[in-house]
C-alpha cells in the first residue's frame, strides 16, 4: 500500500492543478527521506543515538561538489565516489564511537557532526570555506539533462523510493531481526552469537551512505553548498523528522519529513531564532503523548477503529 500510494504522487505531485509551486518543496521532502530513513535505522532499529547525520549529508553534498567542480569529475561518478568515501569514514570512526553508550554516544556524534562542519569551513583552498560552493553542474543522462525542478523531482522521488524499499527489505530480513534484539538488549543478543558491534557499525555505515546520496542530489539540485547548511541544527531536524514519524518506522519517515518541511518552510520561516525552540516542544510533546511517532499512532488507531467497525458489521 505505501508503495502505490508513492507511485500515485510520483506521477501526480509535479503537475501544477496538483500541489501548484509545491514540487520544490517535494524534491526536498524526497531528499530529507532519505537522511531520516537512515537515522531510523540506526535509532529505531539498533536503539543507538545519533546526533551526527547532517555530517554525512554534508560529506556527500560536498564530496560530490567538490569532484565535479574542482577534478570535473563526471556527476553521476562523483556522486558514487563521495557515498564510498562517505562509507568509509563511518566504517572508521564507527567502530570507536559505538564503545560508547548512552549520553556519552550521543555526545560522540554531535562532536563528529561540528568537527565536520568546522572543517567545511577551514580547509578553505578545498571547499572555499564560509563562501561556499558554486557552480555545481546539472546531473544529466546523455543528452537528457535535469535542468528543472519538474525533472529533478522524478530523479528524486526514484532514489527515495529505492532506498525506502531497500530499507524496509533489510529490517524484515535476518539483519532487522538481529538489529531488533540488539535494540531490546545487546548482551542478550550476544548471547545467541550475534556480533552486536558489526552490526551497529554496518547498519552506521548504510545510514551514512542514504545521507551521503542525499547530500549528492541536494548538491545537484539547488547548485550552491555552504557550511551553515550542514550545521548541528539540521541534525536535531532530522532527529525531529524521525520521531515524529516513528523511529521503528520506515515509512513514517516521509510522513515526519513532510509535517516539519511543511512547518519549517510555511509557518515558522518567519519566526527566526524561535524555530529550535519549537522543535523541541514538538520533541517534548510527541515522545510524551505518542513516543511510538505520531505516523504510527495514527495508523494503530485507523487500525483499531476499522477492527471496532468490523466488529460491529458482523454482529449486526
Amino acid at each position: 500500500m505505501p508503495v502505490a500510494v508513492l507511485l500515485l504522487l510520483l506521477v501526480l505531485v509535479p503537475f501544477d492543478w496538483f500541489l501548484g509551486d509545491y514540487t520544490a518543496l517535494m524534491i526536498l521532502i524526497g531528499i530529507h527521506t532519505m537522511v531520516t530513513v537512515g537515522l531510523c535505522l540506526v535509532m529505531g532499529y539498533t536503539g543507538q543515538v545519533c546526533l551526527g547525520q547532517a555530517a554525512f549529508y554534508g560529506l556527500g553534498a560536498y564530496g560530490s561538489a567538490i569532484l565535479a567542480t574542482t577534478y570535473h569529475v563526471n556527476p553521476w561518478l562523483a556522486m558514487a565516489l563521495a557515498a564510498v568515501i562517505t562509507g568509509a569514514f563511518a566504517y572508521v570512526v564507527g567502530y570507536p564511537i559505538f564503545k560508547l553508550k548512552g549520553n556519552y554516544l550521543a555526545m560522540a556524534t554531535l562532536g563528529l557532526g561540528l568537527v565536520v562542519v568546522i572543517l567545511f569551513e577551514q580547509l578553505d583552498s578545498l571547499t572555499n570555506g564560509v563562501r561556499g560552493i558554486t557552480g555545481i553542474p546539472r546531473l544529466s543522462i546523455g543528452d537528457f539533462v535535469f535542468d528543472s525542478p519538474f525533472r529533478r523531482y522524478f530523479l528524486v522521488w526514484v532514489f527515495c523510493l529505492a532506498t525506502l524499499l531497500l530499507a524496509q527489505n533489510m529490517v524484515r530480513s535476518r539483519t532487522g531481526r538481529a538489529l531488533k534484539a540488539i535494540h531490546g538488549s545487546e548482551a542478550a543478543a550476544e548471547s545467541i552469537g550475534i556480533n552486536a558491534a558489526q552490526f551497529k557499525v554496518k547498519i552506521f555505515v548504510l545510514s551514512a551512505v542514504f545521507a551521503s546520496l542525499a547530500g549528492s542530489l541536494y548538491a545537484h539540485h539547488v547548485f550552491y553548498i555552504s557550511p551553515g547548511r550542514f550545521a548541528f541544527l539540521f541534525s536535531v531536524v532530522i532527529v525531529v523528522m524521525a520521531v515524529i514519524g516513528g523511529l521503528a518506522s520506515i515509512w513514517g519517515a516521509i510522513f515526519g519529513t513532510a509535517v516539519v518541511r511543511l512547518l519549517s518552510d510555511k509557518l515558522l520561516i518567519e519566526l527566526g531564532g524561535w524555530d529550535m525552540i519549537i522543535y523541541g516542544l514538538i520533541l517534548v510533546v510527541v515522545m510524551i503523548l505518542v513516543p511510538q511517532g505520531l505516523f504510527v499512532g495514527l495508523r494503530d488507531n485507523y487500525e483499531r477503529w476499522r477492527l471496532k467497525r468490523a466488529q460491529r458489521g458482523a454482529v449486526a
